[in-house]
C-alpha cells in the first residue's frame, strides 16, 4: 500500500488508530489516508489506510467507501501468497474505518514504468507480468476476482519482487458486502465485459492484466479517448494499435500473449492466468538467451575495461547494464543540453565529449569519465551542455531503474560515481 510520501502536520497524525500506534502519514489518496505504523507483537512495520467514510457529505461516495472497507476487511487472512499484499487486521474506531496490511519499504508500483521514456526491459517485464498471473491464478481459485488490476495497483518491491494490492471492489463468492453496482474499476483497464456492466468472470482480470502487459512494454495504452464513452466504445468494439507498431524489438510471441489476453470474447480469451503464466515462461526463455548474449559477449566485456567498473564485481555490472541503455553519437550530437531536466547518469563507453557552459568551453570528458549529477536532485536542471567531439558511445543509467537494483550495486555505483565528480571538480 505504498502512496507519495506527503509532507503533513504533526497535527494532522493521530496518535493512535485501534491499537496501533501511528509513525508518521505516508500517503492519501481518494478512497483514504494511508498511516505507518509498526506492529511490536509481530515485530514488523504495517500500513494502516483509514477509510474516508464521510466524504464532505456525498452519501454516494461514503457508501462504496464502506463498501470497500468491508470488502478489504472480509480479506483478512485470506489470501495467503508472495505475490499478494497481505491484510493483516481490520477494524472500526469511533467511526474511522481502517484495514492493517504489510508495509513495503522503498516499493512503486508500474504506474512508474508506463512511459515510452522509462520502459523497463522486455524480460523483466515479462517476469512481473508472470509472477502476477500466477498471483492472480491462486485468488480466483480462491474464489476473489480483483477487479481493478492497473499499473498502480502492482506493486515492485526494492527487491523487484511483485505485489498486487487493493482489493476494495473485488468480487468474493462468499460475500455479499462486494457487490459494488454500475461500473466500478478504471476504465482504461476494464475488459469489455466490465464495461458492459456483465457478469464477470476470472477472465476479466485476464483481460486487464494483458492492457498492463501491453502498457509496460509499449509506453502507451492499449486505448485512448478524449472522453469516457469514446474510450468505452473502444474498448468493447475496437482493436488496440498493433505492439510491432510502437516497437520492431518484441517478439511476434510476446505480442501474441497480449492478444490472446485481450480477445474481446471471454471465451475466446487466455482462460486461467495460469495458461498465461505458462505461455509468458516460453517467452521469457528466449528473452533472457538473448539478453544474456548480448550482455556476456558485447556489453560486460566493454565495460569491464572501464576503470569506472574496476571495483565492480560480474553480478553487480550485469544489474548495472540491466538498468542502462547504450545509445551511440556522432561527431558534434548533443548528449545532454544545459537547462534541461534529466533522471539519468552518463558513462562514456567509447570516444570523447566536450562540456559547455553559457556559450564557453570547461573540459573533455572520454573513457570512463561520467556525468549527469544532477540526477540525485529531484527537478534540478543541468548545469552544462556535453556534446560529442567524435563518434561517443554512451551508457544512459536510468535513475529509477537503479533504485530497483539490489543495495550492494546501488551504494558501489554511488560510491564510485560520486568520487569520480569529486575527483574530477578537484582538477
Amino acid at each position: 500500500m505504498a502512496l507519495p510520501l506527503a509532507k503533513i502536520k504533526e497535527a494532522d497524525v493521530p496518535k493512535k488508530i485501534g491499537k496501533y500506534v501511528i509513525i508518521n502519514k505516508v500517503g492519501h489518496g481518494s478512497t483514504g489516508t494511508v498511516y505507518l505504523s509498526h506492529d511490536p507483537y509481530y515485530r514488523r512495520d504495517v500500513a494502516i489506510k483509514v477509510y474516508n467514510i464521510d466524504v464532505d457529505g456525498d452519501a454516494e461516495r461514503a457508501r462504496v467507501s464502506r463498501k470497500m472497507f468491508f470488502n478489504e476487511a472480509h480479506m483478512v487472512g485470506m489470501l495467503q501468497h508472495p505475490n499478494i499484499m497481505p491484510i493483516y487486521d481490520a477494524g472500526e474506531e469511533n467511526g474511522k474505518y481502517y484495514v492493517v496490511t504489510e508495509h513495503v519499504h522503498g516499493a512503486r508500483t508500474l504506474a512508474a514504468y508506463c512511459r515510452p521514456d522509462n520502459l523497463l526491459r522486455v524480460d523483466d517485464v515479462v517476469e512481473i507480468i508472470y509472477k502476477t498471473a500466477k498471483a492472480l491464478h491462486y485468488a480466483h481459485s480462491r474464489g476473489v476476482i480483483h477487479r481493478d488490476i492497473k499499473p498502480s495497483n502492482i506493486m515492485l518491491t526494492v527487491d523487484n519482487d511483485v505485489r498486487i494490492i487493493d482489493f476494495g471492489i473485488a468480487i468474493c463468492n462468499d460475500s455479499d458486502a462486494s457487490r459494488i453496482e454500475g461500473i466500478a474499476g478504471s476504465p482504461s483497464y476494464m475488459s469489455p465485459e466490465q464495461v458492459q456492466s456483465e457478469d464477470l468472470t476470472p477472465r476479466s482480470d485476464i483481460y486487464s492484466l494483458g492492457a498492463v502487459l501491453y502498457e509496460l512494454i509499449t509506453g502507451f495504452r492499449s486505448f485512448r479517448a478524449d472522453n469516457l464513452s469514446k474510450l468505452l466504445h473502444k474498448i468493447v468494439y475496437a482493436t488496440p494499435t498493433p505492439i510491432h507498431s510502437y516497437r520492431d524489438d518484441i517478439p511476434e510471441e510476446l505480442e501474441n500473449v497480449v492478444a490472446m489476453a485481450m480477445q474481446k470474447e471471454p471465451s475466446k480469451r487466455t482462460p486461467s492466468g495460469n495458461q498465461m503464466a505458462a505461455d509468458l515462461t516460453r517467452v521469457y526463455k528466449g528473452l533472457r538467451n538473448t539478453y544474456e548474449g548480448l550482455d556476456n559477449r558485447e556489453h560486460f566485456d566493454v565495460l569491464r575495461t572501464l576503470s569506472f567498473f574496476h571495483e565492480f564485481s560480474h553480478a553487480e555490472i550485469r544489474e548495472v547494464i540491466r538498468a542502462s541503455e547504450w545509445h551511440e553519437y556522432e561527431e558534434g550530437d548533443e548528449i545532454v543540453r544545459e537547462g534541461e531536466m534529466d533522471d539519468r547518469f552518463y558513462i562514456i563507453v567509447s570516444g570523447r565529449a566536450g562540456v559547455e557552459s553559457h556559450g564557453q568551453q570547461l573540459g573533455v570528458l572520454s573513457n570512463g569519465d561520467c556525468f549527469g549529477e544532477t540526477s540525485y536532485v529531484r527537478g534540478a536542471k543541468r548545469t552544462a551542455s556535453i556534446n560529442a567531439l567524435e563518434p561517443v558511445t554512451i551508457l544512459r543509467v536510468s535513475s529509477t531503474l537503479m533504485e530497483q537494483v539490489s543495495a550492494a550495486t546501488q551504494l558501489r555505483f554511488n560510491k564510485v560515481f560520486l568520487r569520480s565528480l569529486i575527483t574530477r571538480l578537484q582538477s
